[in-house]
């Protein structure tokens, strides 16, 4: 799709400075242009996560973003590209906001993560509709220094382009919500977090782990490509992985069947109990 027809068919929802995307629908991030006010709120943001997020958030994900240290300043892409390379293979490439489909999954099937280059505003601390650069960087970036996990993130890209072409993509837009957003995974110490969505958000966070009130089912492909999420609260169901090698193998068989197979199924409500669920215990050691 070229950027003018997206624009147009997007209409005023959409944020970000389109006007200098490429036909990939990249920009070019001016780490200089961020202001004062915020870097102050870029500040907060990572302070009020760091706060929750020891004790809860997946050890490889904690490692790679203390390694990252940027917390002091939005970070400058190209620069955390390069190191990105030297470990995975992978790059950020910068974005002006929400790109289509195909954008992103050819973005992702290349080893190159798409972020989003503006702020939210102060008034959005707690909630965002749309992800901005604090949600991509901090939520996403850290464990695509992860080999097993940046590997997945390139076969959903793969699979992405896949899906377009069979009219499968809102079962394989679930797979992605479920896991890359708000999965969690087991650890030797509990359940814990790698889901971007969760790892952002404020509140979120002690939820997943702690509130009795979602699910907590152990990943079942097939379950997760046929159960619909919301955007606008809190997850009513939660899928835990055993580990990231381990979720690369689950998703490794071709999807072109179990698509078909599907089709013929009606879609599994967020909430729905259905038999064959493994529910996983919640409580996780703090």
């Amino acid at each position: 799709m070229r950027i003018e027809e997206f624009v147009s068919n997007s209409g005023p929802k959409l944020r970000g400075d389109y006007s200098r995307a490429r036909a990939d629908f990249t920009v070019d991030q001016d780490p200089s242009a961020y202001t004062a006010e915020e870097q102050g709120l870029w500040r907060r943001l990572y302070a009020r996560q760091m706060k929750i997020l020891p004790g809860r958030a997946a050890p490889d994900y904690l490692r790679h973003l203390a390694a990252l240290d940027a917390g002091d300043a939005i970070p400058d892409l190209e620069a955390v590209s390069r190191r990105l390379r030297r470990a995975t293979g992978w790059e950020l490439a910068a974005v002006p906001g929400l790109i289509p489909d195909l954008a992103f999954f050819a973005l992702l099937a290349e080893r190159r993560f798409p972020v989003t280059v503006w702020l939210r505003k102060p008034e959005e601390f707690d909630y965002i509709v749309e992800p901005d650069i604090f949600h991509d960087f901090f939520g996403h970036v850290p464990l695509l220094f992860e080999p097993a996990y940046a590997d997945y993130m390139q076969a959903y890209g793969r699979g992405g382009l896949k899906a377009a072409r069979l009219d499968a993509l809102a079962m394989l837009a679930r797979l992605y919500w479920y896991t890359v957003e708000f999965g969690l995974v087991r650890t030797a110490d509990g359940l814990r977090i790698f889901g971007a969505g969760i790892l952002s958000s404020g509140g979120e966070v002690a939820y997943a782990l702690e509130s009795p009130k979602p699910r907590r089912l152990a990943f079942d492909l097939e379950r997760i490509l046929r159960t619909e999420y919301r955007i606008d609260r809190f997850q009513d169901t939660y899928f835990v992985i055993e580990s990231f090698a381990r979720l690369v193998e689950d998703t490794a068989p071709d999807f072109t069947p179990i698509y078909e197979r599907l089709r013929a199924l009606p879609p599994i409500a967020p909430h729905a109990v259905m038999d064959g669920d493994r529910p996983v215990q919640a409580a996780a050691k703090m």
